[in-house]
């Protein structure tokens, strides 16, 4: 293939099929390392041309944590660099299916979500001579199974992306410490693998991450979680109120009977969200439990008649959420993914984009105390001295939902061969 500016690694993910290689014997590929750098779009782009070079006729199969993030992470870069080097995609949206055409050859590609165990059902019956799974350590594992298993046509082959996570993960226990037995190439990048990025953006993203983040998502190693969760966030960091007016308002609740109900009124001022006050109640420090009506007033209190634009509700408090919809709140259901939202929220904290105001005495007490469980084959938080943390997240996963920067790179010629 061209030199198009790609580095050594990213080259070697996108050429190690081809006849030349002295890769090409292997079934699988694993990309896997830092934030940014670059084994995406290269895996991916390396993916269309294998498919294209290889197969005609047949499909495919491109497998994200859901559909939308896998249009907006990883179809959104690479369709136009198909495009560049000639080849012609339809994309129907309908049926979640590319039709892409190249070289007089035509090849489906399906496109599916991985969110949790139901979802392997809905690959089952499907062949395919390839497929590529995005993140693949956020996808369930019976999932990953049965889209690997779809993989019957003869020389077909495994493509997986993903950041490091704990050491006892599945994925790393099971494919990239067996890569060999699995006759897996195994690729390992850092941000010095993206030519794109300049020194001032990797000190940015290095500035992102502290603690178990700033190992794994920096530094790319399958590191345990130990100690705080918000091990950056410092007493310090907590601020007044700000006067003046504020711009929009949310509530992000946790809902509670036995345990603590933690409620974080939220303002938006100047591009920054501010949580300015709070509702936090523990039944067991009280010896009484409050009732949905009780909790609905301590809401409306809360809100004290400020123009609230949604209330973020703990999905599974289903009776809490049917009342404040009688009561005519607008309700939005939280994205409760738990590691990510957590990830998400300290990007959100150490940016200072989320700022938690003096007055919010129980959630900077939590966020003291929030850490990580000891020991165990998966990870997560302890759970105790979590319900503000959980209202928090919520907000931030919900209201501010991760956006994935834009890969830059250098423009390409349009080129009407792809050389083995």
């Amino acid at each position: 293939m061209p030199d198009y500016g790609f580095s050594k690694q990213q080259k070697t993910a996108l050429t190690w099929w081809t006849k030349r290689s002295p890769y090409h014997g292997y079934d699988a590929v694993i990309c896997d390392g830092a934030v940014r750098s670059g084994k995406t779009l290269s895996m991916t782009l390396g993916f269309f041309l294998w498919a294209m070079n290889s197969f005609d006729g047949v499909r495919f199969g491109l497998c994200g944590k859901t559909i939308p993030s896998l249009r907006r992470n990883v179809l959104s870069d690479v369709l136009p660099w198909l495009t560049k080097l000639g080849f012609r995609v339809e994309e129907r949206r309908s049926e979640n299916r590319l039709r892409v055409r190249y070289g007089g050859r035509q090849n489906d590609f399906y496109i599916f979500g991985g969110y949790d165990e139901s979802s392997a059902a809905l690959i089952q019956g499907v062949t395919f001579a390839g497929v590529l799974l995005d993140e693949v350590v956020l996808m369930p594992r019976s999932f990953v199974e049965q889209a690997c298993a779809r993989c019957s046509v003869r020389g077909s082959r495994l493509w997986f992306s993903c950041n490091p996570e704990g050491p006892y993960h599945w994925f790393y226990q099971t494919w990239i410490l067996k890569a060999k037995e699995r006759n897996c190439l195994y690729l390992h990048f850092t941000m010095e693998d993206n030519p794109s990025l300049s020194k001032q953006i990797r000190r940015r993203y290095e500035r992102m991450y502290s603690g178990v983040f700033y190992r794994r998502f920096i530094r790319g190693e399958w590191v345990a979680a130990e100690g705080r969760v918000y091990d950056f966030f410092e007493q310090s960091m907590a601020r007044p109120v700000p006067a003046g007016p504020f711009e929009d308002w949310y509530i992000s609740c946790d809902y509670g009977t036995v345990n603590p109900a933690s409620f974080g009124l939220w303002g938006l001022q100047n591009g920054v969200w501010y949580r300015v006050k709070e509702f936090y109640f523990d039944s067991r420090r009280e010896h009484r439990q409050m009732t949905d009506a009780e909790y609905a007033q301590a809401l409306r209190e809360l809100a004290d008649r400020r123009p609230i634009h949604a209330v973020i509700v703990d999905p599974s408090a289903a009776s809490f959420i049917a009342l404040l919809r009688q009561e005519g709140w607008p309700v939005r259901k939280a994205d409760n993914d738990v590691l990510s939202g957590i990830r998400h929220t300290a990007d959100l904290l150490k940016s200072g984009r989320v700022v938690l105001c003096e007055s919010c005495a129980d959630c900077l007490r939590e966020i003291e105390e929030y850490v990580w469980q000891e020991g165990g084959t998966k990870e997560q938080v302890k759970k105790e001295h979590d319900h503000a943390m959980d209202d928090m997240r919520y907000f931030c996963t919900t209201v501010l939902p991760r956006q994935a920067p834009g890969f830059a790179c250098l423009s390409v010629e349009r080129t009407n061969t792809i050389r083995r």
